[in-house]
């Protein structure tokens, strides 16, 4: 089947994407008692260009989905797609090479990077286990392009991850991700551990980046306002499922799910009179365990709008609008005109 020009391919493809961790018991001899459903049937696209944020509770899946495609966990069932191939099916040579068009920063500047290392090191490490230089003066000049493209100066070279501040830490995470020229980056909560200020110039940084190197960003986050500002399209997880999916002004606009609006209505306004007159939406008690899920509709026991059928049907993830999709079977969906 040839491709369709008006529709090209995703760079990358989530099918029905699960992982479950088993919960073992025992001293010696250990056995099975449960599953933990990290990720539950999650299926996305991600264009090229295109940056798409992943938002949700601590604990809701994220991050999981994150270490499958970076080849970090392996999915229990499902299938992770990058380029039109199933990454399960790779082998050494096409990991390598996979391993080299997707990168990763980490939210922690300071643990993700060798604190044993120099900063040429560190940027350069990878620029030589891949082969790509291996003349030394060759992966300094790099490393000094890289630092430079990330507003960072080529004196910092020569120095150790404690003898910087957090920002200019995650900007060498940030030029060690562009070392071998990916065409996906996995941004985990890069920067939620970082300064408002700090933030701001980070955001921006990413956004010059992706525009100058024509990148691709899954943006995995929980500062709404960031993920607004930086990503196309937000899809809103929730234990392990996806419960909206849309582009980001019509999501912030007109959110569907009873989900998304609980969570936007937790983030606050700048304006005091404004926030003052806004009505909270609360939820009711704790989120479930993903080790024992609630049956139908995993979000009915904190809903405002469940009844005994969302105990009863597991919905599907719907059209609710254009381009707009979400999980709820008490949501009016459009009457949609035959083709």
């Amino acid at each position: 089947m040839t491709a369709d020009p008006h529709h090209p391919a995703p760079l990358l493809e989530l099918r029905d994407l699960r992982k479950h961790f088993p919960v073992r018991r025992g001293a010696l001899i250990q056995r099975t008692v449960g599953q933990v459903r990290a990720v539950d049937g999650v299926s996305l696209t991600l264009s090229r260009g295109e940056t798409l944020g992943l938002v949700g509770e601590s604990g809701c899946g994220k991050s999981t989905i994150s270490r499958c495609i970076l080849k970090l966990e392996d999915p229990t069932s499902g299938a992770v797609l990058f380029d039109g191939s199933d990454i399960a099916t790779f082998d050494k040579p096409q990991t390598a090479a996979f391993r080299r068009r997707v990168q990763a920063i980490f939210q922690d500047p300071f643990s993700s990077l060798n604190p044993r290392m120099k900063v040429e090191e560190i940027v350069g490490e990878p620029l030589i286990v891949h082969g790509v230089e291996s003349d030394r003066s060759a992966v300094a000049a790099r490393v000094r392009q890289l630092l430079d493209v990330c507003g960072l100066s080529a004196r910092l070279i020569d120095r150790y991850p404690h003898e910087m501040s957090g920002g200019q830490r995650q900007r060498v995470g940030i030029a060690r991700a562009l070392a071998l020229r990916p065409d996906l980056i996995i941004c985990d909560e890069a920067v939620s551990a970082l300064d408002v200020s700090i933030q701001a110039q980070i955001i921006r940084l990413l956004e010059d980046l992706r525009d100058e190197f024509d990148l691709t960003y899954l943006f995995i986050g929980h500062d709404l306002s960031v993920v607004r500002h930086i990503c196309h399209r937000v899809a809103v997880m929730y234990l392990g499922k996806l419960v909206e999916l849309s582009d980001s002004d019509r999501l912030f606009d007109a959110p569907q799910h009873p989900y998304t609006q609980a969570l936007l209505s937790a983030v606050p306004v700048p304006d005091p009179e404004i926030e003052q007159r806004r009505q909270h939406q609360i939820l009711p008690g704790e989120v479930p365990s993903p080790s024992n899920p609630p049956s139908g509709c995993v979000f009915h026991p904190r809903c405002p709008l469940a009844d005994e059928d969302c105990q009863r049907t597991v919905p599907d993830l719907d059209v609710v609008g254009p381009d707009h999709r979400a999980a709820c079977i008490k949501i009016d969906r459009p009457v949609l005109e035959p083709a």
